[in-house]
């Protein structure tokens, strides 16, 4: 039986507040293998000038972390379901960050308050993705972007991944959604007004997306 919105947010709530005071550690977990793709984010985002970014998904901080250390005069903001995870990132007093605990299908922020917005494996948690990225492209300023770290694969991998190994996870109380392809993403954008630019398959079935707001 398919589980409802309200009960995969319960799930993925009940994951991440058990996580958060092991997130950081060394330990061979799936969440220390996510650590892979903050170079890739940090890379990307350099590519054009920035103020102010956004970290949907944000966890304990560790990709704002990154980026403060190296530009210290930036501003930035995490956002994560997980009141735990907000604290856990609170607490380690980042320069120019604040944390608020939230939901990513309706951030909490004012219209054209970001030129970059940040996900890194926290995308496929998300009941409604289109309604993340109309928020996203709500509070993005003109000419923003949103860039997408997470999972993906060819079009008979993904459907077995949706099919098969999704409901599994749901039977070991995680509450992740879906995986999505090229033709998702597109239909995202469509629906939400922003543009497709980039959309990669890498190493180790690694989705690397960019969509922008228009000018």
């Amino acid at each position: 039986m398919a589980k409802s919105a309200t009960e995969l947010k319960s799930m993925t709530l009940k994951e991440f507040e058990k996580a958060a005071e092991q997130f950081d550690n060394d330990d061979p977990s799936v969440y220390n293998l996510c650590r892979k793709d903050y170079p890739d984010i940090l890379a990307e985002l350099e590519k054009e000038e920035f103020t102010d970014v956004l970290d949907a998904g944000c966890g304990t901080g560790a990709v704002i972390a990154l980026l403060a250390e190296k530009y210290p005069e930036k501003h930035y903001t995490g956002i994560d379901l997980s009141p735990k995870m907000i604290e856990v990132a609170s607490a380690k007093k980042t320069e120019n960050a604040v944390f608020v605990c939230g939901d990513c299908e309706n951030l909490p922020f004012k219209d054209n308050s970001f030129d970059a917005i940040t996900c890194s494996m926290s995308f496929h948690h998300y009941p409604h993705p289109v309604d993340f990225f109309r928020s996203c492209e709500r509070v993005l300023r003109p000419g923003g972007r949103l860039i997408i770290r997470d999972m993906t694969a060819g079009p008979i991998m993904l459907k077995l991944i949706n099919a098969v190994e999704i409901p599994l996870v749901h039977l070991m109380g995680k509450g992740d959604v879906a995986c999505y392809g090229r033709k998702d993403f597109e239909r995202f954008c469509q629906e939400s007004g922003l543009k497709l630019e980039l959309f990669e398959q890498r190493k180790g079935f690694r989705l690397h997306s960019v969509m922008r707001k228009s000018v």
